[in-house]
């Protein structure tokens, strides 16, 4: 790993804390974000920076972009010093990026004329364990590539899945945070009525946990709805654009959803009451405010730790493989 040169861009809740990972292991790592004082911190621990995406892209291997939007991978891979424009024949782009399966392919191509390989990388399991590398990573791309940046994915990450073709690991991640929106969106009203019925919060929190109605939004996200600081690391306006995109795709395969409209409109009633860069799990206040409750318990924490001991990834096979049926 020490040979590999890694560009990063994008050092927000999830990209500095993966970029952290990287530094922390010693790999030669460059960063670059808008935020002069996020690329100050990583220099000081011995990353350095560079003027541009294309002076990142010139200057490493492999160029990794964690972005809040897919405009702003687009602005920051296709402008004119982008990381296009940097790239040259067997260099690696990583989108690790929430975004869109189509727009990763479009910008992939572009990618592979330069004679590179693309490949999309998302990340699930919360800012909490990006910290400690022990975050889920799906990897969409060919074997090939997947298998040249596996020791990259298996600092960053703990259980690494090979999805299959490019744009493939994109379409799972808006899927998943779908559902875990869907959990949260049920839990604020789950919770809510405990608390008008007069139940013990602290008790009402553990009858879900060692239920069929646990997960792992649950165990991570009630939490800090019950400790009243609702902080997850994660906003209104990013569940929109997840949830968005995954309605998105539901409506170009044609796929009559019910619940993803219900859910989107829910959180956009959301960021209109309390604004967009609100902590997501806060959605349970529109409950709060319509009864004249505060939900919380006692001894929760304000944000999540991963007390799991870091060890290195791992790649996660599918237990069967079965043909696509129509």
């Amino acid at each position: 790993m020490d040979k590999q040169r890694i560009g990063f861009i994008g050092l927000g809740n999830v990209g500095g804390k993966l970029a952290g990972s990287l530094l922390r292991h010693g790999v030669n790592l460059g960063v670059l974000d808008l935020d002069a004082g996020r690329v100050a911190d990583f220099v000081a621990r011995g990353a350095h920076s560079a003027a541009s995406p294309k002076a990142m892209a010139e200057a490493v291997d492999i160029v990794i972009t964690c972005l809040p939007s897919p405009a702003a991978s687009r602005a920051v891979l296709e402008s004119a010093d982008g990381v296009l424009a940097g790239l040259a024949a067997g260099k690696i782009w990583l989108e690790m990026s929430t975004t869109d399966a189509a727009e990763v392919k479009r910008i992939g191509a572009l990618v592979e004329a330069r004679g590179g390989m693309a490949m999309d990388c998302p990340v699930s399991g919360g800012c909490h364990r990006a910290a400690t590398g022990n975050i889920s990573i799906f990897a969409g791309g060919s074997r090939a590539a997947f298998e040249r940046i596996l020791p990259v994915l298996k600092i960053l990450g703990r259980q690494i899945l090979h999805t299959g073709p490019l744009g493939s690991a994109s379409a799972l991640k808006v899927v998943t945070n779908y559902l875990c929106t869907v959990h949260l969106a049920a839990l604020a009203e789950a919770l809510t009525v405990c608390r008008v019925a007069g139940m013990d919060m602290n008790t009402a929190y553990e009858a879900i946990r060692i239920s069929s109605g646990n997960s792992f939004v649950h165990e991570t996200e009630s939490q800090v709805i019950l400790n009243g600081s609702r902080d997850i690391g994660f906003t209104m306006d990013l569940v929109i654009k997840d949830v968005g995109l995954f309605d998105q795709l539901a409506q170009e395969l044609k796929v009559p959803l019910e619940l993803s409209p219900l859910v989107l409109g829910i959180f956009r009633d959301g960021e209109r009451r309390y604004g967009p860069r609100e902590h997501s799990p806060n959605i349970i206040r529109r409950l709060e405010d319509a009864c004249g409750v505060k939900v919380l318990g006692q001894g929760f924490p304000a944000e999540m730790i991963d007390d799991q001991p870091e060890a290195e990834g791992y790649e996660v096979r599918p237990t069967r493989q079965s043909r696509q049926r129509p």
